[in-house]
């Protein structure tokens, strides 16, 4: 039966908070976000590649994890897997013998950051993927691969692109993992310990409910996946720095202010994020992709600094925070005790009196940008039975700072691109 408490590893991963995706393969080269498998491998050359500026990229936008998409939906893979020779094998990539997951991995291993792997159920390349029986042994092979050769992985991605209406193996394929990367959260499809938020906007909304019954497929869909029973599933948003996932010419970076709404309406609403930077043909983060998240990595510290934890002291209903003096801050950031469930439903802060924020859930971090408030003591009331905080603080930060505005109008694309093949359907 499934659980509606969460594991420790789970814990963990919402810890986390900020990740980084990386999409990059025959597609970066041919301009496209998606391609039917046939494009050659050798088109595959990034000359410049460099694992470590990749990490770096990650590690300047704050980010704890990277996942890597190893085989998009194309079919071509970024090992040298024994299953297929559409992959870096093919490629005049280091002489077709380089390996750009165990590039990656050890550039993560070598920076302390986590790795994931992405691995499209829907392959477009594979010729056994019309005989459901052989392509379950044909992927769960390449997965078996993944999860030996690579070390302690900390996420595998499975996305619902070109999957409607298709079965696969799920109870195999959970079993490798289970057996070889025990710890490692298992996005969204099969036997799932993570789930997508639901839209690739990088949002979410208020509530972000961690027990689901069901699980949302895909951006171009009403699809949806039953659970069975309802689940400690906490949710993913995932969102590219530019308006596609793949590096394209005629695409740029989202503007800062963009981006700082997104982190407001993931990270901030209890919601992991991870961001998708697009390395170019060379193999490298475009210059100006790296200016848009140094500048934006930094404006976050700016207004995210001046931490002051705060004593909690839970009473009936709800908690006093107790500061150590008082102080002028403009966030305050509230973390619920999650060990036992998520329970909180409504919350509303208060200071002297005076209502500064309001919300449902909290999770594993609530934040609210507040007006400059002053203050040494601030009032929590909370409803939901058992609800507790574990800790809550609040930052100085910077009073000008102005709340971050979405674009107006602005969604991720929910078709096809222009001059790629046209989808089934698919997150990524």
């Amino acid at each position: 039966m499934a659980s509606m408490v969460p594991t420790a590893a789970q814990l963990r991963w919402q810890e986390l908070g900020l990740g980084v995706f990386v999409h990059f393969g025959v597609n970066t080269f041919a301009g496209l976000e998606w391609s039917d498998g046939t494009l050659p491998g050798a088109s595959f050359d990034p000359s410049g590649f460099d694992a470590d500026n990749w990490v770096a990229a990650a590690q300047a936008a704050g980010a704890r994890y990277l996942v890597l998409t190893a085989k998009h939906h194309d079919g071509f893979c970024l090992w040298p897997t024994e299953t297929t020779g559409y992959s870096v094998a093919a490629s005049p990539w280091r002489d077709g013998r380089g390996d750009m997951v165990l590039e990656v991995s050890r550039a993560c291993a070598r920076a302390g950051m986590g790795f994931g792997l992405y691995l499209s159920p829907w392959d477009r390349n594979a010729a056994c993927y019309g005989d459901p029986e052989e392509y379950d042994d044909f992927y769960v092979r390449q997965l078996t691969e993944l999860c030996t050769g690579y070390g302690p992985l900390m996420e595998l991605w499975f996305d619902g692109a070109g999957s409607d209406g298709r079965s696969y193996d799920w109870d195999r394929i959970a079993a490798v993992v289970r057996q070889h990367q025990p710890e490692a959260m298992i996005f969204n499809m099969g036997h799932p310990t993570i789930r997508w938020v639901g839209n690739e906007d990088g949002l979410a909304g208020d509530p972000v409910q961690y027990v689901v019954a069901h699980t949302d497929n895909d951006q171009y869909t009403d699809v949806a996946t039953g659970l069975g029973s309802p689940a400690y599933l906490p949710p993913e948003c995932d969102v590219s720095i530019r308006r596609g996932w793949f590096w394209n010419a005629g695409d740029e970076a989202k503007s800062v202010e963009h981006l700082l709404a997104i982190f407001y309406r993931s990270v901030g609403m209890g919601a992991n994020l991870l961001l998708n930077l697009a390395p170019d043909r060379r193999g490298l983060i475009p210059e100006a992709d790296r200016r848009t998240v140094d500048a934006w990595r930094a404006e976050l510290d700016r207004r995210f600094s001046g931490r002051v934890e705060a004593v909690v002291e839970h009473d009936g209903g709800g908690a006093t925070l107790t500061l150590p003096e008082r102080v002028e801050f403009t966030h305050v950031e509230l973390v619920e005790e999650l060990a036992g469930g998520q329970h909180i439903t409504r919350h509303a802060v208060s200071v002297d009196g005076r209502e500064v924020a309001a919300g449902r859930t909290v999770g594993i971090r609530r934040i609210h940008q507040v007006e400059p408030t002053s203050g040494g003591r601030l009032r929590v009331d909370f409803s939901g039975a058992g609800a507790r905080l574990a800790s809550a603080c609040v930052y100085v930060g910077d009073p000008a700072a102005a709340v971050p505005r979405l674009p107006e109008g602005y969604t991720a694309p929910t078709a096809a691109p222009e001059g790629g093949a046209e989808p089934e359907g698919g997150i990524g």
